[in-house]
Parts: C-alpha cells; structure tokens; sequence
C-alpha cells in the first residue's frame, strides 16, 4: 500500500483521470448487477458508493503500481474453474478414501513476482485452490501449507505464477 499522499505525482494526469474512470464505472456496473431493483434512489446510493471505491482503490492501487488486463485475466477463469474442480476431487477422494496417504507440511516456492501487487495477487489466487493455502513470506520466499507435499506443489505454482504473469502488466514507476 502506498501511503504517500501525492502518489499520483508518478502517474501521468491522463492516465489518472483515465483509470479513475474505468474503475468508476466498473463498479457502478458491478452495483447495478448486485441490486436487485433500479430506483433512482438505489442509483444514487450505487453513484455515491463507485465514488468512494474509486478512491479507495487510487489509493490502495495508484495507476503506476501495476494494472490488470482484464481480458486476460477473464480469460484464466476457465483454467482458474478447471484446476479448482480437479484439486477439489483430489481433496474430497483423500477424505473419503483413507487409504490414500497424506502427506501434509510446508513447501516453500520462490517467485519471479517481487513482494507487492502481483505477489499478493497470486497468493490470493493460488490460496483458493484446493489442497495449498499460502501461509507467508520467510526471507522473501512464499511458503504454502499443502495436503500432499510429494506432489508437485512448486512446479505447479510456478505454471500458475507464469500464467497471470500474463494477466499483470508492470507499472513505470516502482519506487
């Protein structure tokens, strides 16, 4: 998190104003498709609140830190869907079936994402997959709690790692 409050002076104005309203209206998107009803005053109320989650988000995310393509990003989703269902067989067969063995511990998997937006995303997404949860950074290297730490655990993250490596564009300014 940035907590310089001229952190927009690394951004250029029009690339401010630019994302500002791209957010904007995707999140008054987003709070028209959760209302169930459109009256003027849940518009009003939907208005107030993308305002406010705009800022929230130059904040949290300024323009120069890093962006999504959002494309690319919608495009994991399938993968995202796929891997899910696989691994949550994987989890629901080791439960029901005792015999199979368990290997449960910690693996620890070094990333090209340095610490920040990226890593935290990816983290987050690999986190809601079954069968890992990312469990902290030691040293700069991210350690996942896994069910079976025989599998491929590691090499699995990293596929994942260069898949929305894809998804990520860099910002210009990383300071």
């Amino acid at each position: 998190m940035n907590s310089d409050p001229s952190f927009t002076s690394t951004a250029r104005p029009e690339s401010l104003l630019a994302t500002a309203l791209w957010r904007g209206m995707a999140f008054f998107l987003l709070w028209m498709l959760l209302m169930p009803s459109l009256k003027r005053g849940d518009l009003v109320v939907g208005v107030l609140a993308s305002v406010g989650a705009t800022w929230v988000s130059l904040r949290l995310l300024p323009p120069s830190s890093g962006c999504l393509r959002f494309g690319r990003l919608l495009a994991l989703l399938p993968h995202f869907v796929w891997e899910s269902v696989l691994a949550g067989v994987d989890v629901a067969r080791r439960a029901l079936l005792p015999g199979l063995p368990l290997r449960p511990g910690f693996v620890t998997c070094p990333l090209g994402f340095p610490p920040g937006f990226a890593r935290n995303t990816f983290a987050t997404i690999t986190t809601l997959l079954p069968g890992s949860v990312a469990a902290g950074e030691v040293d700069g290297v991210m350690v996942y709690h896994c069910i079976d730490t025989s599998s491929p655990v590691v090499e699995q993250l990293w596929k994942e790692e260069r898949l929305l490596a894809r998804a990520l564009v860099a910002g210009r300014h990383h300071g």
